[in-house]
């Protein structure tokens, strides 16, 4: 088997065990999967399956006929359509409903990140929403799911996630990120009961998916396992260093290796699979730590890029920000990029700054190989109107969390300085503009 295969393996068999079957040709096993939650012997467990009908109908057709294999029923006969990009709040409140009328047994969500996460809004809301609040903004932020649920002693509806695009590893994590189309501003829920209770990742599937979204969920299996290992803090536990580490390593190498074949041949299936593990390791990474900067600003930069491709457009500009209190790291990520060509520079002999900037340079020219944008001024929509949007939605106190999450913590007070630096240097690809901060 091949070496780095079986490492990724170990890593997500060890994480989520019997909860989560990954793999080709394993869609099959819904149906088993889904059975387990229903009443009795006598009453077929019902489902209701969110997911898009058209351009996924080979895969739809697939995963009804092993629930229909099972004796699961389809809650309302039909199926419920799947959430726009991005997850906008409307397509919650619609999801809400078609579970607040059938009340099945269980939700199955088959889809990418956008329709998994709705599910997870739209689950607590048919819950909660009674209880406390039906609308969504009271949820963003940390936790507030949970007490909810220990205050009123109320359950969730049971949550399989299916999912179809190797991308944000939404059916591993305790994250649902709503959009507000309105204001072009994505929000985020974080809590750890909105975790599918099971999933499934069937990386045949991914074989069809446009090569913008290969190329956006290679970029944030990437972001999610750097950020998450960089923004460690220096007093964590060594276990916890040393599988953040583990998981960047396989991650960033499966990524770097692969994503240029998958690109020139999206058949290519041994690839394919290769990206589906790489972003399974960046859902587990999220789960091991939290994303900061990148992340942060790409929930501002939701109506211009896909997620993952806003986090990896903004990640070598952060890297240089953070470069003095992240050296082990850049070094570890780094070797990876300079084993495939991307790094020419002995990172051994850098430091500080300097090591940033060699870092930084090694995943624009990752980037570039794979012809993903570089700079903001590379997006097709941009203008200069969102660096101050950029900069005002990073001092909202419910995006809080990534300030902290930051390698050097910074404080809303600092954001028009140092943040505001990066943002610039990001527009144009000048890396002198960024203002360095040490630990």
């Amino acid at each position: 088997m091949n070496e780095l295969f079986d490492k990724a393996q170990k890593l997500l068999k060890g994480w989520r065990g019997d909860t989560y079957i990954f793999g080709r040709g394993v869609l099959a096993q819904l149906g088993p999967m889904a059975a387990k939650f229903g009443k009795n012997a006598v009453e077929p467990c019902s489902a209701l399956v969110v997911s898009n009908n058209t351009y996924m109908k080979p895969v739809v057709d697939k995963a009804l006929d092993s629930l229909k294999q099972a004796g699961v029923s389809l809650a309302g006969g039909a199926i419920v359509p799947d959430a726009g990009p991005n997850a906008p709040r409307a397509d919650v409140y619609r999801i809400e409903t078609h579970i607040l009328h059938h009340k099945p047994d269980v939700i199955i969500a088959i889809g990418g990140g956008s329709t998994i996460d709705a599910c997870k809004a739209a689950n607590f809301l048919a819950t909660l929403g009674g209880t406390v609040t039906p609308e969504v903004d009271h949820w963003f932020g940390t936790g507030i799911v949970s007490e909810a649920l220990k205050n009123s002693g109320k359950k969730l509806f049971p949550l399989i996630a299916v999912q179809t695009s190797a991308s944000s590893g939404a059916h591993l994590t305790k994250y649902s990120n709503i959009t507000d189309p309105m204001a072009g501003q994505k929000k985020l829920v974080v809590d750890e009961a909105i975790i599918p209770q099971y999933c499934l990742f069937d990386y045949d599937v991914t074989a069809s998916m446009p090569i913008p979204v290969t190329i956006d969920g290679a970029l944030d299996s990437i972001a999610h396992c750097f950020e998450v290992f960089s923004g460690l803090p220096a007093n964590a536990p060594q276990e916890k260093y040393d599988l953040a580490a583990a998981l960047t390593e396989a991650a960033v190498e499966l990524t770097v290796q692969y994503a240029p074949r998958v690109i020139k041949d999206p058949k290519d299936m041994e690839a394919r699979e290769a990206i589906g593990m790489s972003t399974d390791l960046g859902g587990y990474a999220i789960m091991v730590g939290g994303t900061h900067g990148p992340h942060m600003t790409s929930f501002s930069l939701v109506d211009l890029a896909g997620h993952g491709t806003a986090c990896g457009l903004m990640n070598p500009y952060y890297a240089v920000f953070f470069a003095p209190a992240i050296e082990k790291q850049l070094r570890i990520a780094g070797n990876i990029f300079k084993k495939y060509g991307y790094i020419s520079e002995n990172l051994e002999t850098l430091s500080g700054r300097e090591l940033g900037l060699a870092f930084a340079r090694g995943m624009v020219a990752f980037g570039k190989a794979i012809g993903a944008p570089t700079t903001l001024k590379d997006l097709s929509k941009w203008n200069d109107s969102y660096v101050n949007k950029i900069l005002e939605a990073a001092k909202d106190p419910q995006l809080d969390m990534k300030l902290k999450n930051m390698p050097v913590p910074l404080t809303a007070a600092k954001v028009d300085e140092y943040m505001g630096s990066i943002i610039r240097a990001a527009v144009s690809g000048d890396f002198s503009l960024i203002k360095s901060m040490a630990a």
